[in-house]
């Protein structure tokens, strides 16, 4: 199974994530650990965004588009995978199906965790990751409902999107998307 899960900073992707790929027993890949990776390891790529990632900003698209190719091209990833953070607006998610086409592979389900701003902002600040400042934050929210919205009508549009509230205990939004995917 091929997945993507959307939604702001403090949605709940990470927790649904976890919990997904275990189950479908595939990898789990944040776009967001991939990127703290690289600049804790200081590589090319995490000098050359660490400041843009710290100001809640988002990364070049060619950069994640590239990011993704080598991450998806991985062995692990031949079965399925679950996408956790990308794409995050409707050009990636084009770009991302220019891919999976190259690599004869295709969306299953993208699944939006609706949250309100305020709950995503409150999440986001019990959190204790160095992006999570209320500014980065405020940044990342922003950008959310500017660029990442557009991306539901790509997956409407295809008739693969799942929306979900979000806005509930995580063992139930589980249970609805697990439900919705016939698991």
């Amino acid at each position: 199974m091929r997945l993507i899960l959307l939604g702001g900073p403090g949605a709940g992707k990470g927790t649904q994530a976890k919990r997904l790929s275990q189950s479908l027993a595939i990898p789990w890949i944040s776009s967001g650990d991939l990127l703290h990776g690289a600049i804790a390891a200081q590589t090319d790529l995490g000098k050359a965004v660490q400041t843009t990632v710290e100001q809640g900003e988002f990364v070049k698209d060619e950069t994640m588009i590239a990011l993704m190719r080598d991450r998806l091209g991985q062995p692990d990833a031949n079965q399925g995978w679950l996408l956790d953070g990308y794409p995050r607006t409707a050009f990636q998610a084009e770009e991302l199906d220019f891919l999976l086409d190259d690599i004869q592979q295709q969306v299953d389900q993208a699944i939006w965790l609706d949250v309100p701003k305020a709950v995503l902002m409150e999440r986001s600040l019990g959190r204790s990751r160095s992006d999570d400042n209320p500014e980065a934050l405020k940044r990342r929210i922003e950008l959310l409902y500017e660029k990442t919205l557009a991306m539901l009508d790509y997956y409407g549009y295809r008739q693969k999107l799942l929306k979900v509230d979000g806005n509930q205990p995580p063992a139930t939004v589980e249970a609805a998307i697990r439900k919705h995917l016939g698991l």
